[in-house]
């Protein structure tokens, strides 16, 4: 005859980690993809002003940024306190404006170059006359769509 007995307890089985590395990868690659890498390093002091009515801009490939405000505490003892131009990763002039536009414009395709938005993202601090200057420029080399950057009103 057989023998029928009551199994020992043995306890809770191990859970198993074999699929672990396959979801660490999963996770890895769903953040790369999902994150976009920042153009440049900003080097002026942005304290964007608060508005009240806005609008979201379409298509952020299309924008070109130009920032305006005094030098981070880094940069300061270089550069001054006063307003700085900054254009892509360094500070520029004025007379900079002009190649600027022209190499952000040859960046994009031919379709999509009237559709070039320019950014101004000013420090709530500075005064006008820099960005009445900047606006000139833009003005001159028929950069006529410009956005002014601001920060939702609480």
């Amino acid at each position: 005859m057989a023998n029928f007995g009551r199994k020992k307890k043995g306890g809770m089985p191990a859970i198993s980690t074999a699929s672990l590395p396959d979801v660490v990868f999963m996770l890895l690659f769903f953040f790369m993809v999902s994150t976009t890498m920042r153009k440049g390093e900003v080097l002026v002091k942005t304290i964007l002003p608060e508005a009240t009515e806005y609008a979201k801009l379409e298509r952020k490939s299309l924008v070109s940024y130009i920032y305006i405000g005094s030098p981070i505490k880094a940069y300061q003892a270089k550069f001054g306190t006063e307003p700085r131009i900054q254009l892509n990763d360094t500070y520029k002039s004025l007379n900079d404006i002009r190649d600027f536009i022209a190499s952000e414009r040859e960046a994009r395709d031919e379709a999509d170059r009237q559709y070039m938005t320019t950014s101004l993202k000013v420090d709530k601090d500075t005064r006008m006359g820099i960005v009445t200057d900047v606006k000139q420029e833009l003005r001159k080399v028929s950069a006529l769509k410009i956005n002014y950057s601001t920060r939702k009103a609480l």
